[in-house]
């Protein structure tokens, strides 16, 4: 969960400028939580409290209706509506808010039956819901003791061949079929949770959730440095942090 907030901030001023080299901070005051923070804590929260992943989802981000980067056209207006319904969306925030499913549940059951319910109140296309899927059992794997090798034949399964891993190769496309793929080609050639997120960042596109996609699987497979955890931590108000505290202490 903190792996996915880490690559959402360092990403965060990348999105729509995307990094050319490979020597760059990774936290500066340009960098601010997005719309990929909101809904993971979000996320972690309905799995805390036992409430619906919509009405928590719908409440945090009311709470926060200006992020860097705003909210995507159809996303904002299932927030700001008094009835939200999903809207056949295969973009890729289903893939980038569901770490915290990954983290928590125990079967590969439960973490698929909980990502489709997490995406379907907005993401009801197939590809959607498989985004979430796929993502959500990556961590899963990867908390669970498997190797690189099997995240690799995992993901094949689901996508077919993965995207060769090259910097600045990757377009901006918001879509599930493409953020997910790249996010895991970018956790696959890695060495480290750091060198992870500065791979997805220069790969291209959309920086943040690219970033966010990539640190909840690294963060399963290599665990996250506290220096990192302290900085990230630093960017996020209270009633976040507080979320994130007891979803830790509960795992």
């Amino acid at each position: 969960m903190l792996g996915t907030i880490i690559g959402d901030i360092a990403g965060s001023r990348f999105e729509f400028n995307n990094q050319k080299y490979k020597c760059f901070e990774l936290f500066t005051n340009e960098c601010s939580f997005t719309d990929d923070t909101i809904c993971t804590v979000a996320v972690a929260d309905a799995i805390l409290n036992g409430t619906s992943y919509q009405d928590s989802i719908h409440r945090w981000c009311r709470k926060y209706p200006h992020p860097m980067g705003g909210y995507g056209g159809s996303f904002a207006l299932w927030v700001n509506s008094d009835m939200p319904t999903p809207y056949n969306s295969f973009g890729n925030g289903s893939a980038m808010r569901v770490s915290p499913i990954g983290m928590y549940y125990a079967s590969p059951d439960d973490v698929l039956r909980q990502a489709k319910a997490s995406a379907e109140i907005t993401h009801n296309h197939p590809e959607g819901i498989k985004g979430a899927q796929v993502t959500a059992m990556c961590v899963w794997m990867m908390k669970n003791g498997g190797s690189a090798l099997d995240l690799k034949s995992y993901a094949e399964t689901e996508y077919g061949p993965l995207p060769e891993y090259a910097p600045n190769s990757n377009p901006f496309d918001e879509t599930c079929m493409n953020a997910v793929p790249v996010s895991i080609s970018c956790v696959l050639g890695s060495t480290s949770f750091e060198d992870a997120i500065r791979r997805a960042i220069l790969v291209g596109g959309d920086s943040d959730t690219i970033g966010a996609i990539t640190g909840g699987i690294a963060e399963a497979m290599y665990g996250i440095p506290i220096e990192l955890k302290d900085i990230a931590m630093s960017y996020l108000p209270d009633e976040m942090k507080s979320i994130i505290n007891q979803f830790y202490s509960k795992l």
